[in-house]
Order: structure tokens, then sequence, then C-alpha cells
């Protein structure tokens, strides 16, 4: 990764509470806090769109620029609000500090690509598992096929290929996706076996009345 992509400029924040929050969105700026590795919070401002173009990906690491100084920290928590035409606004930042070299936790998406044998469906149970890896090779995300893929088949967590240093902190037996037969809703499963009814008593009856002409 490439620090020099991720450069934000920041300004100390002295002002808090929600009216100092709105008047800063209002002049396109977003509160943001960061701290870590034992030091005192430091309460930041940062451009409301600048930010928005850097964390639209999961697990950013930013290089801070406050006070004439880098701090590379890693977006922890987003807090968004839903505004006009369905645009989500950024409406707070929590920031982590992170040091070249060291290891971070966090939660990596997983993607399921490709298609199982025909009739069959891919049900993903896990969307995200959880590694330590160093803190600027997080990866996007993981991604497991399911291409020809049998009923029965399941794609469990250690399953998933990891990048060279990273170790998986999710249970290895945790299910990511499984390969299955579609499942009718409950309603048509009643209205199938209401019918599957209607049709042995139909078959009785006519069974009933052709003895019923024999005998005659």
């Amino acid at each position: 990764m490439s620090t020099d992509d991720n450069k934000l400029t920041t300004e100390i924040r002295e002002s808090f509470g929600k009216g100092a929050a709105r008047k800063l969105r209002a002049v396109g700026k977003v509160p943001a806090v960061l701290y870590g590795h034992g030091t005192e919070p430091q309460h930041l401002t940062v451009n409301a769109h600048d930010v928005f173009m850097l964390v639209r990906r999961t697990n950013a690491i930013i290089d801070l620029q406050i006070e004439g100084k880098s701090q590379l920290a890693l977006v922890k928590d987003v807090q968004r609000n839903p505004v006009l035409m369905g645009v989500p606004a950024i409406e707070h930042l929590d920031l982590v500090i992170v040091r070249r070299g060291e290891k971070v936790t966090v939660d990596v998406p997983v993607h399921v690509e490709g298609e199982p044998v025909s009739g069959l469906i891919a049900i993903q149970d896990a969307t995200t598992v959880s590694v330590e890896v160093e803190a600027l090779h997080i990866p996007e995300s993981f991604t497991v096929s399911v291409e020809g893929l049998e009923d029965g088949a399941r794609i469990v967590a250690s399953e998933i290929e990891l990048p060279g240093g990273a170790e998986l902190l999710t249970d290895g037996e945790t299910l990511v996706v499984a390969v299955q037969e579609p499942q009718l809703p409950a309603e048509d499963e009643e209205t199938e076996a209401a019918e599957g009814d209607e049709a042995e008593a139909a078959e009785g009856d006519a069974a009933e009345a052709a003895e019923g002409d024999s005998a005659e």
C-alpha cells in the first residue's frame, strides 16, 4: 500500500458537542478522534470529501497530517447518516494509531464467486472473517469459489487462502458458504402439501367409484 494516495490533512478540534459537530459538517468537515498506543485521544477535523473517498475501502489505512507531522491510522469505525438522494454522509470517524511493521486485528469481507452445479444454490453464512495481519498489507477482501460444487459441499474459514504472515482468528470450522438445493418458502410447501392431499383424495374417490361399478 502506498500512503502517498492516503494522505489526509487534519486540524486540531477544540469545540465539542452536537452543536459544534453540526457546524463542522455544515462547512464540509467531519469530526474525528485518534487514539491508541497509550496516547491521549486527539480530537481532529478532516475534509468531508477527502475522507469519503478514502474510507470507501474497508479497513483503510490513512496517513494523517497533524500539525506538520505524519501519523498512520487505521479507520476503526465510520458513523454514517443517510441524507438527501440516498447518499450517506459521514458524521464521525474513529481512528486507531498504527505503526509500520505492527500487526492489527481486522474483519475482512468474504466474497463468493462462481456457480455450483445446475439447480443448486450457494448460501453464504459468514460475510467476514477476523484475521491478524500486518497493518500496511490488509487485504481488501477474500474470495472463495463455489464453481462446480455439488449438493452438500461446504467451505469453512480454514479453507480461505490468506496472504503470507496473516493469521486466521475466526474459528477454522466456521461455515462460510454451503451448497444446497433451493428451499421452498413455508407457504409454498403448505400449498404443495395441500395439493398433494387433494390429489390423493381424488384418486381415492375414483378408486371407490370404480369398485362400485365393478360390483354392479
